[in-house]
């Protein structure tokens, strides 16, 4: 298939896949999944109609492990929440300025978007276990119902610019009054074809830190609005989100770190993450896992595998057929296998890509949609039908990774700490 049928057919795969959550409030999914528990299982997509979706402050990242802490937004009072524990799934996708992201590039206190699950299993889950009814729990001392859930394993975590790109939305700024050195700005929530009128005011936070770009420029708050109260007569934009505390006992009001005037400004933003992350992915190599494996002789074998989704399309693009490509075991948090000083090339099967398979249907989220057919030349035990790998065409570059991203299974380590490096236990999380 020529990358530009490709690149066409995951176009397409996205603007199906941002449909379903059309006119959605955070944490509204559908009650039925607490009297009857959904968790995803193991070599399967679930079911999007089963996730449940919320929003909140980025409070803690561990990125070498996939997993983090939120303060969700609920009905009471939002400093008074402790962080939430959340764990990305292995075929979590994280959003970022209307691109490809990893965790390490939101800065703490971003204002996410949360489609989310209950764990797969939870004997092996990196985060505290919750009851599966948590989220209608009244978690009282003024925080409110909803504010720990227990869908705590994400598919889909993207910050606000990314949000509502993805569901066609904008905002609208009417006025500004800033003070000195900060103030508010006054602004609704719109489809981005134009709205009915009736959006609702949402008053949000800006200060000298607000940067503001227009084309090719940064300016500041002051650069735009004049001293005092100015009409900003409904410009279309997008806003970065994030918290901080308010004064005059302002329970909740969202700060603007970022507006992006035009759509130049928002694009050249877009652009920028996306080509941060394909270097970051041709370094650490693109996941998936292993649908089925035909068994050959002295270790060979051919082995079909499903590559995960949310990536930029010319980084499929890069597995063609009859191409060599590299592939290595992984764990759920995607951590490379290693062993002693032998990094992910060299503990990596090699081989031929003998097809490359797009689906003639839209995939399920989490998934590209495209299947890889490769004769490999020694199978592993961390390459079995259900595992997930990471694999990348050769001609990707061999770099050495940081310690933290893999897993060492030399026999250096022992069997408690390699069970740890394997399944991180949800200890690192405190109690309050």
């Amino acid at each position: 298939m020529g990358n530009r049928s490709l690149f066409l057919v995951l176009s397409s795969s996205l603007l199906i896949l941002g449909a379903f959550a059309a006119n959605e409030a955070p944490g509204t999914k559908n009650q039925e999944q607490v009297a009857e528990p959904f968790r995803p299982e193991a070599g399967k997509f679930p079911a999007i109609e089963k996730a449940h979706t919320y929003q909140g402050e980025l409070a803690f990242v561990d990125h070498a492990n996939r997993r983090g802490s939120l303060r969700v937004q609920g009905p009471g009072i939002f400093r008074s929440t402790e962080p939430n524990p959340f764990a990305m799934l292995p075929y979590g996708m994280v959003r970022y300025q209307g691109a490809p992201a990893d965790l390490r590039d939101i800065p703490l206190g971003t204002i996410l978007h949360v489609t989310a699950y209950l764990p797969p299993d939870p004997k092996l889950s990196s985060v505290p276990v919750l009851p599966v009814d948590n989220r209608l729990r009244d978690a009282n001392h003024r925080r409110g119902v909803g504010v720990f859930p227990a869908e705590n394993h994400v598919l889909l975590l993207e910050d606000e610019p990314s949000y509502r790109l993805r569901m066609g939305m904008t905002w609208r700024l009417k006025e500004a009054d800033l003070q000195k050195t900060s103030g508010t700005i006054v602004a609704t929530l719109e489809p981005k074809q134009g709205g009915d009128g009736k959006a609702t005011d949402h008053k949000l936070g800006i200060d000298n830190s607000t940067r503001i770009w227009r084309g090719r420029e940064v300016l500041s708050a002051a650069d735009l609005i004049a001293e005092g109260r100015t009409s900003l007569n409904g410009r279309s934009v997008q806003l970065g989100l994030t918290w901080k505390p308010c004064p005059d006992g302002i329970f909740l009001r969202y700060h603007v770190t970022d507006i992006w005037l035009d759509d130049e400004a928002s694009q050249r933003a877009t652009k920028l993450q996306t080509e941060n992350h394909k270097t970051f992915m041709r370094s650490r190599w693109l996941p998936g896992w292993v649908d089925a494996i035909e068994y050959g002789k002295f270790g060979r074998a051919m082995v079909t595998v499903t590559l995960f989704g949310g990536m930029d399309a010319s980084l499929y693009a890069d597995f063609k057929k009859e191409g060599q490509a590299l592939m290595n075991s992984a764990e759920n948090t995607l951590k490379h296998t290693e062993a002693g000083t032998a990094g992910p090339s060299q503990m990596a099967a090699r081989g031929k890509i003998l097809d490359v398979i797009q689906s003639a249907s839209a995939p399920p989220m989490g998934s590209s949609g495209i299947q890889l057919r490769l004769e490999i030349d020694l199978i592993t035990e961390g390459i079995r039908p259900g595992k997930v790998v990471r694999i990348k065409p050769a001609a990707w570059p061999d770099v050495q990774l940081p310690r933290e991203e893999t897993i060492n299974g030399s026999g250096s380590a022992s069997p408690a700490d390699l069970l740890q490096e394997r399944f991180p236990t949800p200890a690192i999380f405190p109690k309050y």
